[in-house]
């Protein structure tokens, strides 16, 4: 392979390729449009320190390396579909089995259909807010902010012009409920959660706008309504809500996870504090009349997600999710949490809902000294009985249990904690073909991109990083997972998108690659030669998903022969010049070799899409065959190779003006024109 034509007294280097697994090369710009390598091509021969500067290795990630994406997958298959114009506020549905989801945005619904093999429909119904409303432009919109499957159909609240109402869509057709306080909030970016349970309802909006302004978390259909005492939070954040039904149906409970201001005003206490809190579902009120309207079994824990072995502490929660037990023990939920501290680090914590209500059944209560009631606060009463004044006076003046909800597990710590700022958080529990059970975290990064980490017996492995969008990268809005059809569905302001969850045909290296990904989604057909999903192949397949050298598997028969025959490209003495070794595994050393001598290295955590020698001047002694390895673990193979052969009859090129040669700065001043007339055509 040539390299491209360059000023005579200078040998550009081969520029870093710009998306990884790709296939490595040397020298080379002619993949990249002619006014950027003409650019490119520039920068390097006027600023030879810039691209020295490329070859210095990347500092320590202070993350272990097992929690950083060991690939990343640019992935172009998925479906996706753009909005007709950008939607900031954006709610979606998904009916589990289905191809399609439902968007609401900004006065519009939009329904789109996923079906491969088909003509996708695409249809946009309008939600128009009711003009009579309007007080000024920032009223005159309706943005979705809840989409709720019911009997009746699908139940679609929005702001309606700061008049929060709902509609019905059943058949096509949308049909007006009217005004519902409590349903949707005054404006889009108000903090707002919605519960659902058979025909009672339970929401944290407010009911009105300008007054009423303490946040509270209310029964608003169904049974007697209800709301929280305004002592009992302080500036409260929600988070999610759920329903736990327990052995006997009176002591079924809400437990509502939220964010608050943090009583304690120590200069080095945290600002915010994360919380979990628990509601009786049957709870009546109580007999007084300050207590007849209120929850009467309210009661909150501090949730402590932190790392003494290095002394992190994360305090601030970002979203949870819900994995119930297999058996159906109610006790054996799991609770995942994504938390964040102030410099947007992230960890993950794993709660048990048996230690939840544990502690709010046995607790004392914090800063309360006196010998508690019977029945104790927070105690579920049966057969629809009032709480009495005593027990509600003790629960609202001290609502906090004593003892923390720490993590699950003996060690008390995150399940891992992470450089990366996590958002949201899904949970998939999957079986691999030998009948282990995973817990497969799908990660949204506060860049747009999603992070699927594998929990086991041996801890966290981050498999891989996810770009779900493929015309904007954006914040991820909404983001659902379907384990009927193995698909997430994610949306940002600009497109929606279905991604796989097996994701198998990224991975590179044969048997050997396709083991080493860990993915329990995946394994190596023999048969055929590939890394398939062991939901789509229901042949045999071979997986080893332990932790310690699952490449060893592999029949010697398939064992991947390594880059096969070096590249070579000719060049003169004193060039300037790049090799290129492109990184698939970010957990693995990349190292060039120059024969038997170790002459680069790129440690684990490297995240550029190559690991690059830079030879500054080439020397006789550095002509020869150049070898990039990769080890990972006692995993090792020849990821590329290159011969630099010297150019015999090039010595004259290095004479400049008095070879013939035109004059470097002529050049450049050559080149600079082309590339300011090729920009702006």
């Amino acid at each position: 392979m040539t390299p491209p034509q360059q000023c005579p007294t200078r040998r550009p280097a081969p520029w870093p390729r710009l998306a990884a697994l790709r296939a490595p090369r040397a020298g080379r710009l002619q993949d990249l449009p002619l006014q950027l390598s003409l650019l490119l091509l520039l920068l390097r021969a006027a600023t030879p320190a810039v691209a020295a500067a490329a070859a210095v290795p990347a500092a320590a990630s202070g993350s272990h390396p097992k929690t950083s994406p060991r690939i990343t997958a640019a992935w172009k298959g998925q479906e996706s579909y753009s909005f007709p114009q950008p939607e900031p506020h954006t709610v979606l549905y998904h009916e589990p089995g289905s191809d399609s989801v439902v968007v609401g945005g900004r006065g519009k619904l939009y329904h789109f259909d996923f079906i491969q093999g088909r003509n996708a429909s695409i249809k946009t119904m309008d939600i128009s807010p009711n003009k009579a409303f309007c007080q000024n432009q920032l009223d005159c919109e309706n943005y979705i902010t809840l989409l709720e499957k019911q009997r009746e159909g699908l139940l679609i609240c929005g702001t309606n012009a700061r008049h929060p109402s709902c509609w019905n869509l059943s058949n096509s057709t949308i049909s007006l409920l009217g005004e519902r306080r409590g349903y949707a909030p005054f404006t889009p970016d108000e903090n707002s959660l919605v519960l659902f349970s058979d025909d009672q309802v339970y929401s944290t909006i407010r009911k009105q706008e300008y007054n009423g302004k303490i946040p509270r978390f209310r029964r608003i259909g169904g049974e007697r309504e209800l709301y929280t005492s305004d002592m009992v939070m302080q500036n409260p954040q929600f988070i999610k809500a759920t329903i736990i039904q327990q052995d006997e149906a009176y002591n079924d409970k809400i437990y509502y996870f939220f964010r608050e201001n943090n009583p304690d005003k120590n200069p080095e206490a945290p600002m915010n504090v994360s919380r979990v809190a628990q509601l009786c579902k049957g709870d009546q009120g109580g007999v007084s009349s300050m207590s007849a309207s209120k929850w009467n079994t309210f009661l909150k824990a501090m949730l402590v997600c932190s790392d003494p072995a290095t002394n992190k502490n994360f305090n601030w929660l970002q979203d949870i999710f819900l994995v119930p037990n297999a058996t159906g023990d109610w006790r054996s939920t799991r609770v995942y949490g994504v938390f964040s501290n102030p410099w947007n680090y992230s960890a993950i914590c794993v709660y048990s809902i048996g230690d939840i209500d544990r502690i709010f059944r046995t607790s004392p209560l914090k800063g309360y000294s006196g010998t508690l009631p019977n029945p104790r606060p927070g105690k579920c009463l049966p057969d629809q009985q009032l709480t009495p004044t005593e027990t509600f006076q003790v629960a609202d003046s001290h609502p906090e249990v004593a003892q923390r909800v720490e993590p699950f597990g003996a060690k008390k710590t995150p399940l891992f904690h992470s450089k990366y700022h996590y958002k949201k958080v899904l949970v998939h529990q999957m079986q691999s073909r030998n009948g282990s059970t995973f817990d497969v975290l799908y990660l949204a990064t506060d860049k747009g991109t999603i992070h699927k980490v594998v929990e086991s017996d041996h801890g966290a492995f981050n498999i891989m990083e996810i770009q779900p969008f493929r015309h904007h990268p954006a914040i991820i809005q909404s983001m659902t997972l379907d384990s009927t059809t193995m698909k997430l569905y994610v949306n940002s302001q600009w497109e929606v998108s279905q991604v796989p969850l097996d994701l198998c045909s990224e991975y590179r290296g044969g048997c050997q690659g396709c083991l080493m990904a860990r993915d329990p989604y995946c394994g190596w057909d023999d048969t055929n030669g590939q890394c398939v999903s062991i939901y789509k192949y229901k042949g045999p397949v071979l997986q080893s998903l332990g932790p310690n050298e699952p490449h060893t598997e592999c029949p010697s028969s398939k064992l991947e022969k390594g880059s096969g025959e070096a590249q070579s490209v000719t060049l003169a003495r004193n060039s300037r010049y790049y090799l290129t070794c492109p990184v698939e595994s970010h957990h693995a050393t990349y190292s060039w070799h120059h024969g038997d001598k170790k002459v680069h290295r790129c440690e684990p955590g490297w995240q550029n899409s190559d690991c690059i020698l830079f030879i500054e001047r080439l020397t006789d002694e550095q002509y020869g065959l150049y070898r990039c390895k990769a080890e990972e673990g006692s995993y090792s193979r020849i990821a590329v190779q290159w011969e630099l052969r010297k150019e015999a009859t090039a010595e004259h090129l290095l004479m400049g003006n008095d070879a013939g040669g035109l004059d470097a700065p002529v050049c450049l001043r050559l080149l600079f024109a082309l590339v300011v007339f090729l920009l702006f055509q």
